[in-house]
């Protein structure tokens, strides 16, 4: 029988898990290429030999996706499978009725297939969107389970933006690490909160191969999941960040409706500084989806380093880079601290972005007067640095996960934002993992 000519739709992270789970060693299908999106400088490459397997000696190409159309008449694709998070239904959709136009099958993978299965307790921490406060409901279930005894071990969604063959599993025990793996600014704003907390984080390419040997370490395993993706590994008990700054987004966005149809647990984060109305509908939201989920009322109150350096000044909000992006936040915890400590003005700061900066907001114009911490290269990096020190500030707030100036100088005064989960009232997180500790 002649082999299901396949193509792979995404954004260097689960199209590898799925086609690592269901494709790499099925012989009925040939998996041609994979299209990628979302993240720069994903296209031109290969999914290495390596990593590909006995099937594909080569390795596979990786294309832009708005090659999209050419490669399915090219190759003559019989199927394609769409493996990225964070979209709109609309889009996938759209997205369906561009590869169905074309002649080829439009495939979506569940979890039957794509979640491994651990020998050790699995616990994970999604959402329902990038930016919803996942990060910090993560760190505070590992205080939990810590505070119990456990030894926790993290695996996080993936983020191979470098060598891939080099990357099929890194583990990340100690700042040096980061360094040691080349990590890009996106990738430190997940690892370096969990080192700083004195843990182990894994993540890479090959999440089987990751698995077994975080297995070896933990108590528990922790998926710490990325955008609003599900879980690559079958949980035990499966928690959900929901923000009510985006009321309705939990029942409009591919998977992360998903996620809130799995949950055992939603937190509803963000509480302290979000409209009741609006609360109040993504409560009623996820009743409506899942009413037998424990959901717990979480609030995100932030600390600021130096609130002097604030009042009365114009100042350069730096937030982090994919909630501004693909996560379509109008704002983040930068903009609060602003309006808390009484910034004289926010600072826009598209006419001094340059280079990849400047091609970001091109690409994403609803960014508005905030700066996204974008760095998933050197160039990129050294585009950021330079749009913070021509910015015409006379202060920068830094509200991304890592400090940001421990990787660029910053020359202008600058503070830092910090970020803690609370639940308010009961039922509490304690309570949801009661039979874990």
């Amino acid at each position: 029988m002649p082999r299901i000519k396949t193509l792979i739709m995404g954004a260097a992270g689960r199209d590898f898990h799925n086609f690592n789970c269901v494709f790499r060693e099925d012989e009925r299908y040939e998996v041609v290429c994979f299209t990628a999106t979302q993240i720069p400088d994903i296209d031109g490459r290969r999914y290495p030999a390596e990593l590909a397997g006995a099937l594909y000696p080569q390795g596979i190409p990786i294309h832009d996706e708005h090659e999209l159309p050419e490669l399915i008449a090219r190759h003559g694709i019989e199927e394609v499978v769409f493996s990225y998070s964070d979209v709109p239904h609309e889009v996938v959709m759209h997205k369906a009725a561009l590869v169905n136009a074309c002649g080829a099958d439009f495939r979506m993978l569940g979890g039957r297939l794509t979640e491994l299965k651990s020998s050790k307790p699995v616990i994970s921490v999604c959402a329902s969107r990038t930016g919803c406060g996942k990060s910090q409901t993560t760190r505070r279930v590992i205080e939990i389970l810590r505070a119990a005894g456990k030894k926790v071990v993290s695996v996080r969604h993936p983020m191979p933006y470098g060598d891939l063959a080099a990357q099929k599993v890194q583990r990340f025990a100690a700042v040096e690490d980061l360094a040691k793996h080349k990590c890009t600014i996106e990738e430190m704003e997940e690892y370096e909160p969990h080192i700083a907390m004195g843990g182990v984080i894994y993540a890479g390419v090959d999440y089987e191969a990751i698995l077994r040997q975080a297995e070896l370490e933990a108590d528990i395993v922790l998926w710490d999941g990325g955008n609003n993706d599900t879980p690559f590994y079958k949980p035990d008990l499966h928690i959900v960040v929901v923000d009510p700054h985006r009321p309705g987004h939990e029942l409009s966005y591919y998977p992360g409706e998903t996620n809130l149809h799995k949950a055992d647990v939603i937190v509803i984060n963000k509480i302290e500084t979000a409209e009741p109305q609006s609360v109040a509908e993504v409560r009623a939201n996820c009743r409506m989806i899942n009413p037998d989920a424990i959901i717990i009322d979480g609030a995100s109150p932030i600390q600021v380093e130096d609130p002097d350096v604030i009042r009365g000044r114009r100042v350069l909000v730096v937030e982090d880079g994919p909630t501004l992006t693909h996560g379509e936040m109008a704002y983040g915890a930068g903009m609060v601290a602003a309006e808390r400590f009484g910034a004289a003005d926010a600072v826009d700061p598209r006419p001094w972005a340059v280079g990849t900066i400047e091609a970001t907001f091109q690409k994403y114009p609803d960014i508005g007067t905030l700066l996204p911490a974008m760095g998933y290269g050197d160039q990129q990096v050294k585009d950021l640095e330079e749009t913070i020190n021509a910015c015409d500030c006379e202060a920068v707030i830094i509200g991304t996960p890592i400090d940001l100036r421990r990787i660029v100088t910053i020359k202008h005064p600058s503070t830092r934002v910090f970020y803690d989960l609370q639940e308010i009232g009961r039922p509490t997180l304690v309570e949801a993992l009661k039979s874990f500790i």
